[in-house]
């Protein structure tokens, strides 16, 4: 069953150099109980989305539909969104989370910041221990301050303050960066662990080799675009855009037997609406078409915004 429909989604930042199109005609749909990984280099717009979907835009405007569980959220009044929705059933673990935490307070006091910022009214002590079980933490933490803890276990309360309330989806905007090998391996497993209790996930990240391992669909991000949307499967194995398979190949081979490449060239500016395909500058695969903006072509498990893929029907106009 889908519970999150992403039609035509759009978000823009003002500047001081005019509008800045940050997301340009994003769709994806995700089923209840599964996860999304989404992917790019920086500043494609992977953060915007996750802020957008949790209506936290400041100095923008964002416009399309976000349906979630079959309400419109981007029809709802702030204080309803806020009320109903914002945490209770939508979270967000921020990009650079180990610097979120106050260091003037203790773990304990910021836990009920949180509670009493939502008008929690039940056992506070319960739901706190609960949250902190769920990534392998103890009480003891709670009468500590930030400084006290190592960067894994402050990146775990922090996942904990984006459960505390049992979302049913929690978006996790680099959750690994900064952390050593050892730490992510511990959150990824805590991330599949949760999303075995039934918990929906979208992991945003630039490292496509994290995704494999709990992402049931990805969308790959350039220029403020999903270019390419499938099962992680497809996208692993039978990569469509040129982008995807850039980015592919940037990946170390644990075999050995090629040599990482990289894309040359630089991202578009999203200081303006091309009329162009975005990536036509730094594709190796560029034809005439391309000169046009491709619509979205149906692949076996999505689809992918490419003017090579022509013949397919098309999914979204």
């Amino acid at each position: 069953m889908v519970f999150l429909k992403i039609l035509g989604l759009n978000t823009r930042y003002d500047s001081s150099k005019g509008p800045v199109y940050a997301l340009d005609d994003v769709n994806f749909e995700l089923e209840s109980g599964k996860s999304i990984g989404i992917a790019g280099e920086s500043a494609c717009g992977k953060s915007t989305l996750g802020l957008s979907l949790i209506q936290a835009i400041s100095n923008g405007h964002v416009s399309g539909k976000i349906i979630f569980e079959n309400e419109s959220l981007l029809e709802l009044k702030k204080s309803e969104f806020d009320n109903e929705y914002r945490w209770k059933k939508i979270s967000l673990i921020f990009q650079g989370a180990m610097n979120s935490l106050d260091p003037v307070f203790t773990i304990q006091e910021q836990f009920s910041e949180i509670l009493k910022q939502f008008h929690f009214d039940g056992d506070s002590e319960s739901i706190i221990h609960d949250a902190l079980y769920s990534v392998n933490l103890d009480n003891d933490v709670l009468k500590k301050y930030p400084h006290e803890l190592s960067g894994g276990m402050k990146q775990r309360v922090v996942i904990a303050m984006a459960l505390i309330l049992k979302p049913k989806f929690v978006i996790a905007d680099e959750p690994t960066t900064a952390l050593d090998v050892l730490i992510q391996s511990q959150i990824m497993n805590l991330f599949k662990n949760l999303k075995k209790g039934g918990m929906s996930f979208m992991l945003i990240t630039h490292d496509l080799a994290v995704l494999s391992e709990i992402a049931d669909v990805i969308g790959i991000m350039y220029g403020g675009q999903i270019v390419e949307f499938g099962s992680s499967e497809e996208i692993y194995k039978n990569p469509k855009h040129p982008y995807t398979k850039g980015l592919l190949k940037s990946i170390p081979s644990m075999k050995g037997d090629s040599a990482p490449s990289y894309i040359s060239g630089n991202p578009p500016s999203l200081l303006d609406s091309p009329t162009q395909c975005r990536f036509i500058d730094r594709c190796p695969e560029a034809i005439e078409k391309c000169k046009k903006l491709p619509p979205h072509f149906k692949t076996d498990t999505g689809y992918v915004r490419c003017w090579l893929y022509d013949e397919n029907d098309v999914v979204f106009s």
